[in-house]
Formats: structure tokens, sequence, C-alpha cells
């Protein structure tokens, strides 16, 4: 959420941060809204005054019956007055807050304007693409005639768009999981990756975390991640009144809820590692075969808490951990600026990293990295009280670590062989205990 305060003194930027997001918004709604409630609570406030002046008159040892009476009568309607008000500021106050968390977060310079994905900006491609002397095949046709990936089991069992790991890709994803949190608990890679970014640049190591795969509504609201349109997208128990997460940061975020961090702490980093349930709502006739689209997948998210100066910082260390574990997995990739159209309602800033896929001949999206600045810290409460003791609201990112169906696939396709058989990347080979899927 923006701060009111910003939005009046910035409505024209705020107009356009709304057109340029394809967000629908009266911001000219909202400002009489703010300007209505600003009045009534300032009147309310006169009103408790005035109340208190004349309680202190009523209960004096000097005051005459007479007048005494009278103020009682006079504060009769003034009470009656102020019952008004009140009535007409709860109205405005929801219909107030159902505006201000519509605004999106203001995009960064940097961000390109653009109407969707084909107006992203791509800003480098890292390594070779393979060539293969025989007709690359894509990952499930390499997994099915493996035994590693089943889909039809699933279907029968579960349904559409679910999926059985089997044997070694199985095997390989917890091998992944280790991999990528032995990066991020390794202070010397930290380092070496903080530094890219700014020379001395904090080296502080990620904390592991097995975060809830369940969150309350209100919850879910303060992320920034349930608006009427993302409901589609979640799945929710009414019995309950509780959502699946559909990533390890909506329960990641909300970890200081309701707190005023200390600036020495930070920045306070997470690794979280959990399952993520999606319903693929707006993806009808896309990606239906295979593993790269599904309503459950298992995902290492990121998460940090940072002072404001230091956000987007914090983001580019973010893209470094992605581009060292990509590297390090000898997958060519590319890096991606999405555009105005294209990004999140809540981010300032976002960069995706999209890997070659042999089997569609294409790059596709595996790791995704979002800055929040302070909008999700407003909602959320979440401060930090500075050197000083100037208290502000923290600054947030989150960003994929791994999502292991993805970046299997990638595997998969990128190191088949001639013969059907997948080769383990070299990096992983001392994690799975096997150099070959045949």
């Amino acid at each position: 959420m923006l701060d009111i305060k910003f939005i009046r003194e910035n409505p024209e930027k705020v107009k356009k941060t709304c057109e340029a997001k394809r967000v629908i918004v009266d911001i000219d709604r909202l400002l009489t809204l703010d300007k209505r409630r600003r009045e009534i609570i300032q009147a309310t406030e006169a009103i408790a005054s005035e109340k208190n002046k004349a309680s202190k008159i009523i209960g004096g040892k000097n005051t005459v019956a007479g007048e005494k009476e009278k103020i009682i009568f006079e504060m009769k309607d003034i009470d009656k007055k102020s019952d008004i008000l009140n009535m007409e500021l709860k109205v405005i106050d929801d219909n107030f807050y159902g505006l201000m968390v519509q605004v999106p977060n203001i995009f960064n310079d940097d961000v390109p304007l653009g109407k969707d994905e084909s107006e992203n900006k791509v800003l480098k491609r890292v390594g070779d693409i393979p060539k293969f002397d025989f007709t690359p095949k894509d990952h499930l046709e390499l997994g099915q005639n493996l035994g590693i990936i089943n889909t039809e089991k699933a279907a029968k069992i579960t349904g559409a768009r679910f999926d059985y790991l089997m044997g070694k890709a199985a095997l390989m994803q917890f091998s992944l999981m280790k991999y990528v949190f032995d990066i991020l608990t390794d202070p010397k890679i930290i380092k070496k990756i903080a530094d890219s970014v700014e020379k001395g640049y904090c080296p502080k190591t990620f904390t592991p975390v097995v975060p809830p795969v369940m969150v309350k509504p209100d919850v879910f609201k303060k992320m920034a991640r349930l608006s009427e349109e993302d409901k589609e997208e979640r799945y929710y128990f009414p019995k309950d009144d509780i959502y699946l997460v559909g990533s390890a940061e909506h329960t990641l975020g909300p970890l200081h809820m309701d707190e005023t961090l200390e600036e020495k702490n930070l920045p306070l980093r997470y690794a979280g590692y959990s399952t993520c349930f999606r319903r693929e709502a707006g993806s009808y006739g896309k990606d239906t075969k295979g593993i790269l689209r599904v309503h459950q997948f298992d995902k290492i998210e990121m998460e940090a808490f940072t002072v404001a100066e230091n956000s987007s910082k914090e983001q580019e260390f973010f893209l470094g951990i992605q581009e060292y574990i990509v590297q390090s997995l000898g997958i060519p990739y590319q890096v991606i600026l999405i555009c105005t159209g294209d990004m999140g309602k809540p981010d300032a800033r976002q960069f995706d990293i999209e890997c070659w896929m042999p089997g569609q001949n294409k790059y596709r999206e595996t790791h995704t990295s979002d800055l929040m600045t302070d909008y999700q810290a407003r909602r959320l409460n979440t401060r930090v009280k500075r050197n000083g003791n100037k208290i502000e609201f923290v600054h947030m990112n989150d960003a994929t670590a791994l999502a292991m169906g993805r970046i299997l696939i990638a595997i998969i396709e990128n190191y088949q062989q001639k013969d059907g058989s997948v080769k383990v990347p070299k990096i992983l080979k001392k994690y799975t205990g096997f150099d070959t899927i045949k």
C-alpha cells in the first residue's frame, strides 16, 4: 500500500502508474474520500476536546448547579453530532481503504513501459545453446521413457496438471534442494555474490525455513496477494477460512508482521522450502503437457527485509544468487527486465530468468525476483527503528532460488543424450550419487 501523503502530493504520477500497470482505480475519488475523512477526524477530535473541557467544568467544585445542567444538555447534542460523524467515518473508511489497497506500487525509473510480456526487455544472455546431432525430445517424453515422470497415473488419481516424480528424478529434486541450501548458507559464496553487487555489501547468509503452506485471508491480503483477481488462482477451504499458499513468500513475508525491527539486525534473509499450490486459472490450453505448469510444485523462495536505501541492491543480490545457481548447473539462460504492463501490482521492479528448453526450442521462465519497496511492509506494519530512533517501514524483496519442476525440465532437456539417457550436471553428482539417468 502506498502512503496516502505520497498520493496526495503526486496524484498524476499515481494515475500514470495505474495506467502503465493496467490497473483501474479512481484516484480522484480516493482523494475526495481522503479529504472528507480528514475533515471528519478533525471534527471528532475537536468534539472530544470540547467534551473533555466540559467534563472538567462539570466535575469542578466551584461550578454552580444551573451551569452543570446547561452543559450536560449541550453535551447531548454534541454526542448526537459525534455519532453521526462516526457513522459517516465508518462508511468513508470502508470505501477509502477499499480503494487504497487497489492502488499499485510505483515502479522504478529503469522499468520499461509496455503493455504486456512482448515488451519486456532482454538484459543479457548467458551460456551456449546446446547443439545436438539428433532431434532433441521434450522432458515428458524423456521422463516417461526413463520411468521418472508419470502424469498419466497422476491424472487418474488426482487430476490434470499433477505428476509423480519417480526414482532418480525424485532423488535429483532432493539433491537440488540440498545444493541450493548449501549455497545460501555458505559465507564465502554469499560474500562473493554480495561483493559483485557492491564491494563490502552485507554478506549475511540465509536462515533456512520450512514455513506453513496455509495462510489466513487477512494476512494474505496484507501481503497484497489476495485481490479479487488473485482469488481465482488460489485454493481456499471455506470450512477453515484458510488458503493454500502459491509460494513460500506468502508466509515468509508476514514473519515480522506488527513488529519493529532493529536496524543493526538488517538485512534479515530467509530461504523457505515449501510445496506451492496454484489453480492456473488463466492458463487454459497452455502448457498442458508435462510438469511445466502444474497445480502442485515445490520451490525454494528467498525473502529479505532491508532498510530503504539497500532494497534495490538487495534485489540485485538476489538476482546474482539466481544467476550463480543457474550458471553452476550449466544451463543457458537470459535475464529479463519486466515491463510495466506485465509486472505484479505490488512490484517496484521485477526481473525474470528464463532458461533454455531444447524440447520447446525457446527460453522459459524459471525464476522471478520482486522488489516491493515498503508496499507490503506498510500493510503488514513491519517497521525498522533507525539510528537516532527514527521509525520507518522496512523494504521487502522476494525471489525464486529454485522452482524444482522447471529446473528439472531444464536439466533433463539440456543434458539429454542420443540414447535417451540424461547426464547429471557436474556440480550435482556428489549430491545425487549417480552421474546418469538411464
